[in-house]
């Protein structure tokens, strides 16, 4: 009776289920969205209402690369595109020989363009990027070289690992990149340079048999191979005449010399050698020496220089020494307020630094306490100028009633308005020219500005005020009109001033 129930059970469902219509997906027996529902309910994107094409926002390529450099826009003022529009190889050229050696304003605005945060053009690869690095180490910033070649990545190339090696040597600070090329061997096709970082890292029979292969294939120059035969045998060399030295060596080279034994003087050499003699391990007066070189080209900061200089008591008396003992003396009596002991250390002090062509480093140091001490007659006068060559320049054109022409011009320069005073002298004349309104910039700058090319506008204006420093006048009234027009007004008061101020040989 019981199978009976079932089996008619299951014939009712069976039935039951015949009655609802059968599909092969389930969900096309889902019940259909109620028509009554508010608003409706799309089940696909909707449809336009027109044929016409949508706007469309195109960014080009170049503005997604990322910005390279130590200084961000906000500290400098210049925009991250800064190269826009300009042609990498005509950028990386003006880099490369823009002359600033005569002017420290020149200088600051060159290492603000190498330093700041700029963003390569989409077809200029690393063009400009290693003209930067060049430019640094040619002008003796060794340290800033190497954290821009760290900050850019600088395994990315073999053209960024060479100014990155380049630079730690010359800084002592070779290990890491002797650790990258361990790591990635194609990094440097150099030989000489395998040898070394094989050895640093105390390799020193790999570094032999790569030595003995390099012999056996003529690799390297016979120099390079003494030199390097030397470095890792040094034992067999003890009595061994010293090597002769070459006019013009590299950092590896100059490094090597000075490893066994036979550091090279680096008074002849390009200012980036004079790095090598800020390590603790060279001489105070080697140190000394080329704090001075660099301080000449903007290449050290102020408070190192004089960290440097007031380091200990000078060793003997004449050339250097003198310089230090000036400084030092000059201190001391800042430290006790002396007017009269000040106006005696003042001059001597100036003299030195004139001596040494370090007078801006020297009115960045003590423009301020010059400031803050009563003095009177000529050291008056001297302190005074010495505070135009300041950042604090145009507080010291308010603070003094100057009563000569020159003076009087040079106040209303400093604040910006030299055309209020009677110009002394025909530089003075063009000077003046230059701060007219509106500025009298130049065609050929004023183009580049319209197309959007500061960065090469503010380079060849650069140029122009070289020009116009060796006498070319026309050139020093558009090259102040140029700083002026893209903001650099303080680049052109700076620059005029000194320009006025200092005798440069």
């Amino acid at each position: 009776m019981r199978i009976k129930a079932a089996a008619a059970g299951i014939l009712l469902a069976g039935q039951a289920l015949a009655n609802e219509p059968l599909a092969a997906i389930d969900w096309l027996n889902q019940p259909q969205p109620r028509s009554d529902l508010p608003g409706t309910v799309l089940l696909e994107p909707p449809v336009t209402g027109t044929a016409a094409l949508p706007p469309v926002s195109v960014t080009p390529l170049e503005t997604l690369l990322p910005p390279i450099g130590l200084v961000p826009p906000s500290a400098t003022g210049l925009p991250a595109d800064l190269w826009r529009g300009s042609n990498a190889a005509e950028i990386a050229h003006l880099i490369e020989t823009v002359p600033v050696r005569r002017s420290p304003a020149m200088q600051a605005l060159l290492f603000t363009l190498l330093l700041s945060e700029t963003r390569p053009p989409a077809t200029a690869k690393d063009r400009i990027l290693l003209a930067r690095l060049d430019r640094l180490l040619a002008l003796g910033a060794t340290d800033p070289s190497q954290a821009l070649a760290e900050h850019a990545g600088p395994t990315v190339s073999k053209a960024r690992f060479k100014r990155w090696f380049a630079a730690t040597l010359l800084t002592g600070s070779e290990d890491k990149p002797c650790a990258a090329l361990t790591a990635s061997p194609y990094l440097s096709d150099d030989y000489a340079t395998q040898i070394f970082c094989t050895a640093r890292r105390g390799d020193w029979p790999t570094a032999a048999l790569m030595l003995e292969t390099a012999h056996a294939l003529g690799l390297l120059p016979q120099a390079q191979m003494e030199l390097l035969d030397r470095f890792l045998n040094p034992d067999l060399f003890e009595l061994a005449a010293p090597l002769r030295r070459p006019a013009n060596p590299d950092p590896l080279t100059f490094r090597l010399f000075e490893t066994i034994g036979e550091p090279m003087p680096t008074a002849p050499l390009p200012p980036a050698f004079a790095a090598a003699d800020l390590r603790d391990i060279a001489g105070w007066k080697a140190q000394l020496e080329a704090a001075e070189r660099l301080a000449r080209g903007g290449a050290l900061n102020p408070n190192q220089y004089l960290g440097l200089f007031s380091a200990r008591k000078p060793a003997a008396s004449g050339g250097i020494w003198d310089r230090v003992a000036a400084v030092q003396r000059l201190e001391s009596d800042l430290a006790s307020g002396s007017a009269e002991a000040l106006a005696r250390s003042l001059p001597r002090a100036w003299d030195a630094m004139q001596q040494a062509g370090t007078e801006t480093v020297f009115a960045d140091l003590f423009a301020e306490p010059l400031a803050q001490t009563p003095l009177t007659g000529p050291a008056e006068a001297l302190a005074w100028r010495i505070r135009l060559l300041s950042p604090l320049y145009e507080l010291a054109a308010h603070d003094a009633r100057p009563s000569g022409a020159e003076e009087q011009f040079l106040a209303a320069l400093a604040q910006g308005r030299p055309a209020d005073a009677a110009a002394p002298t025909q530089t003075a004349e063009a000077i003046s020219l230059g701060f007219s309104a509106p500025p009298p910039v130049p065609p050929e700058i004023r183009q580049l500005l319209d197309n959007g090319q500061l960065g090469e506008a503010i380079l060849r204006s650069m140029m122009l005020f070289s020009r116009g420093a060796d006498g070319n006048l026309g050139d020093l009234t558009s090259a102040l009109a140029s700083f002026r027009a893209v903001g650099l007004e303080d680049t052109a008061r700076r620059a005029a001033l000194q320009l006025m101020l200092l005798e440069r040989q």
